[in-house]
């Protein structure tokens, strides 16, 4: 089993800036794709950005050049550096963890929840 755990949700004005983390632990196999998702009210959970073990990232339309992905060298922490916001990046975002050689190894975080709104 993996546990993830978010943290860096919260409210933010439009133009501002947020930076949410995510922690794995447990079981973890080396070699995963983390990344973020997001899922605003009646809309279908979307890719945020998502990041391998080797460095390669790949983002949702919506956020390229306003976010960054990032990941820590235990590869255990996934980072998601926003910027620019704008009202609709409001959602709740989801932490995922898996591996593409392991079918069935995928993980998600309990969710965070974004605002952007003055």
């Amino acid at each position: 089993q993996v546990q993830l755990v978010e943290s860096g949700g919260g409210l933010v004005q439009p133009g501002g800036s947020l930076r949410l983390s995510c922690a794995a632990s447990g079981s973890i196999f080396s070699n995963n794709v983390m990344g973020w998702y997001r899922q605003a009210p009646g809309k279908e959970r979307e890719l945020v950005a998502v990041i391998s073990s080797g460095g390669s990232t790949n983002y949702g339309d919506s956020v390229k050049g306003r976010f960054i992905v990032s990941i820590d060298n235990a590869k255990t922490t996934v980072y998601l550096q926003m910027n620019s916001l704008k009202p609709e990046d409001t959602a709740v975002y989801y932490c995922n963890l898996r591996n593409p050689l392991f079918r069935g190894y995928e993980y998600w975080g309990q969710g965070t929840q974004v605002t952007v709104s003055s």
